[in-house]
């Protein structure tokens, strides 16, 4: 497996509970889902997965609370499947007539440091290697090139990513331990049915949550 630091930053972020339903409150730090997306955002291939490791916390954990306008619905898979049938349909949203205003606690001023490594999947081909993917992802964060915008939880809050080359000359984490309960760790698209979720439960230790393996008795369906 090739490991792999980012320090990410942003104004605002938003990494939301499962278990709110009206409103939107965010986790006190950034999930592993979200830290995983960062990382495909800059380079992602069948051929690979990424696991996180480690979220290092940099800034201090502030709130803020915002009133926000949202559409209340989405276009569902059904319809979509069946404009592809027919060759059209009607699948456009109306914000006008779909908006709601919904509440949230949010946190701003984010900043951590990640730690992932990927390891090569099924799907990788005689001519795929975990150097030339290396080689790739380091070259496209260098020069600060990505398939789609990393962003903090919603798409609205981008992020600023930098490579992480000696991170002994970086800033230490937060000086701060306490138990940050059960924590969204990602979806599993193996379920039957829908993706299910998983959970974890996460300590920030000085700064520090250290991820557990996806296959780890750790992780809980």
């Amino acid at each position: 497996m090739q490991g792999f630091c980012l320090d990410v930053r942003g104004d605002f972020a938003c990494f939301t509970r499962p278990e709110m339903k009206a409103e939107r409150v965010s986790y006190d730090v950034i999930t592993p889902s979200a830290a995983r997306a960062i990382f495909e955002s800059i380079c992602w291939k069948p051929a690979i997965r990424w696991q996180v490791q480690k979220i290092e916390v940099l800034n201090p954990i502030r709130w803020f609370s915002l009133r926000r306008n949202e559409v209340g619905s989405v276009v569902s898979s059904r319809s979509v499947e069946a404009a592809m049938r027919a060759g059209s349909g009607s699948l456009a949203l109306y914000a006008d007539e779909d908006r709601q205003q919904r509440a949230g606690l949010f946190l701003r001023d984010v900043r951590y440091r990640l730690h992932a490594r990927f390891e090569l999947t099924r799907e990788a081909g005689p001519g795929d290697n975990a150097g030339k993917f290396a080689d790739m992802f380091r070259r496209r964060a260098q020069r600060g090139q990505c398939v789609n915008q990393p962003y903090l939880g919603c798409r609205e809050f981008s992020a600023d990513v930098r490579l992480v080359d000696e991170v002994v000359s970086e800033p230490a984490a937060l000086d701060e331990t306490r138990e940050l309960g059960w924590m969204l760790y990602d979806l599993d698209f193996a379920a039957p049915a829908e993706p299910a979720p998983r959970f974890f439960k996460a300590t920030l230790q000085q700064g520090v949550v250290r991820v557990p393996a996806w296959n780890s008795p750790e992780v809980r369906g």
